[in-house]
């Protein structure tokens, strides 16, 4: 299947200025495509100063990226604020580790899930439209299939815009087949959806490594 280009390369200089790439084990982004044409997302678990989940769809060849504290839920009734942070590379979908000391956003990484997803993203008059348009006006719904979400969610920007405010948005599934009340597991037990370590785990692992 033919690779997709990373278009929004240019959109990484804020991604590349915070971070030390001789320090820090995150890839810096000079990776150009991914293989096949589905879109991928990903949802990482940080421990950093504030533990918090991750979720990164991919948009014009980044990864558009919300912290989202709580985490996804399967409910329809719960709704997730979820805080934009900078466009990260396509290559951070496979990323799990321990960013170091002294690094913005130090801490350990796992991926809780990942998968691919489809834009049910429309215009008021329910004609399809580019989902980086849907996001930029503030609402984006779009169907999940990974391995543990599934299904529509929504994201809906309530704060920011033109008057300089910082952003925040919610995260809200839709109701339907794959709606559930059970929200996203209590971050220090859930296990990888690569490697089924916890973040401790892999903390530990990082250790070790440095210690040989």
């Amino acid at each position: 299947m033919p690779a997709r280009e990373a278009s929004g390369r240019g959109g990484l200089a804020e991604y590349r200025r915070r971070r030390d790439f001789g320090r820090t084990t995150e890839p810096s982004g000079d990776g150009t495509s991914r293989p096949g044409n589905a879109l991928s997302f990903v949802v990482q678990i940080h421990d950093a100063s504030t533990m918090h989940f991750d979720f990164r769809l991919e948009v014009d060849g980044v990864l558009k990226s919300w912290a989202v504290p709580k985490g996804p839920s399967a409910d329809p009734h719960a709704k997730r604020l979820a805080m934009p942070t900078e466009d990260h590379p396509l290559e951070y979908a496979d990323y799990e580790g321990v960013i170091a000391p002294g690094e913005y956003g130090a801490g350990a990484v796992i991926i809780w899930d990942e998968g691919t997803y489809r834009s049910l993203a429309t215009d008021r008059n329910g004609n399809k439209i580019p989902f980086a348009e849907a996001l930029e006006a503030g609402h984006a719904s779009f169907w999940l299939d990974g391995g543990k979400l599934h299904g529509g969610y929504a994201l809906t920007r309530t704060r920011g815009g033109p008057d300089g405010r910082r952003e925040a948005w919610l995260l809200v599934k839709k109701n339907d087949r794959h709606a559930a009340a059970h929200d996203a597991p209590e971050p220090r037990r859930a296990r990888s959806a690569r490697t089924g370590r916890t973040l401790g785990r892999v903390a530990a692992d990082a250790a070790a490594d440095g210690r040989s």
